[in-house]
């Protein structure tokens, strides 16, 4: 009978994010929709790094069942994400307070009133940055540490790459860093530390686990796929978004998807979040100057998002993926993963060590 050896435990690396977080590993998986699931964030914290929760496909309700339900499968850290500019992401960021959840990861917003939450509970706060200016304001709003994203990031990163982005931000700011964008490796991670990171964040690469809820025709595709594989446009969802190059993805970019369809299916996964249309619309509208269309577009994103990673559908669907899918060739559990990562991570250290 064939036996099945457990991987071996990853060796522990100590940084500043590791002791902030109270986790092994420098090694995080970013909120990703649809994709960081209760049983995604429990592996990863399992395995020694930090898992975050996406919520932004959840309601109140749902995220506060999530939250549970990771607890029911770890007793290590995790976080969860909120990207403020969406409805129900300030209720989903109340749910995890009142949860006292040990990490926040907000986006495209100002916490500093989730950090000041977070901080009476002994709560961190992760603050997702794209320039300096964003990074010294969330400094100035009581962040713990930041999420540094490069341009080579699936979905939403910057218009800088990583090389260039982390240390500009370490100059700018005193935090911790954890940079995300192009990082699917041991090499990666002793890179990122080199430019001034305290971990990384490796969206793509845990997103291509045996623990992943992503499609199994999905993970196929990525599999296939190179480094340049990918398409970078704004016609998408409104912001500048990366995704993986496919004839649905030229179609979705060719052109910004009009107003009324666009609320149309934004309609649509309002009611599937269980929020009324209506109330989703106003939140929209007293947010912030063309919020509500920004959310429409963001609605539409949504669900060809949702049909690409729960379905395999690649005919309406558009998977989000960074340039390091051409980095993945496997499937690895998040443990298997983890204790390779730290493996080569001690390797690349040594053979730099030898020059």
């Amino acid at each position: 009978m064939k036996r099945h050896c457990k991987p071996p435990a990853p060796v522990s690396m100590q940084t500043a994010i590791t002791r902030l977080f109270g986790i092994q590993l420098p090694l995080l998986c970013p909120g990703m929709s649809y994709i960081a699931t209760p049983e995604l964030v429990a592996a990863v914290g399992n395995a020694g790094g930090l898992g975050i929760l996406a919520t932004g496909p959840l309601s109140a309700d749902a995220t506060r069942a999530a939250i549970r339900r990771i607890r029911e499968l770890t007793d290590k850290p995790f976080g969860i994400g909120c990207t403020l500019m969406m409805p129900g992401a300030a209720e989903n960021a109340e749910v995890a307070l009142e949860e006292q959840v040990p990490v926040i990861n907000y986006s495209l917003g100002k916490g500093d009133w989730i950090a000041e939450a977070a901080h009476r509970y002994g709560g961190k706060v992760l603050a997702t940055v794209v320039t300096e200016k964003h990074a010294k304001s969330a400094e100035k709003c009581g962040a713990d540490a930041l999420l540094v994203t490069g341009h080579e990031a699936a979905a939403h990163g910057g218009s800088v790459t990583s090389l260039v982005l982390i240390p500009a931000i370490r100059r700018a700011s005193s935090l911790p860093i954890v940079a995300a964008g192009g990082f699917a490796d041991g090499a990666g991670l002793m890179a990122a530390m080199a430019l001034g990171a305290d971990a990384v964040a490796m969206g793509s690469r845990l997103a291509m686990t045996r623990e992943s809820p992503v499609h199994a025709s999905t993970k196929d595709m990525v599999l296939q796929r190179g480094v340049g594989d990918t398409l970078y446009s704004k016609n998408f969802d409104g912001l500048w978004c990366r995704m993986m190059d496919t004839p649905a993805a030229r179609r979705a970019c060719r052109k910004p998807l009009g107003l009324i369809p666009a609320a149309f299916r934004a309609s649509q996964m309002a009611r599937r979040m269980g929020m009324p249309v209506m109330k989703v619309a106003i939140g929209g509208m007293l947010s912030q100057p063309q919020a509500l269309r920004q959310l429409a577009l963001f609605g539409a994103a949504t669900e060809s998002i949702r049909l690409a990673i729960q379905e395999g559908n690649h005919e309406k669907g558009v998977q989000l993926i960074g340039q390091a899918q051409g980095l993945i060739d496997d499937l690895p559990s998040v443990a298997e993963l983890f204790a390779r990562i730290m493996s080569e991570a001690w390797a690349c250290r040594d053979r730099i060590a030898s020059f």
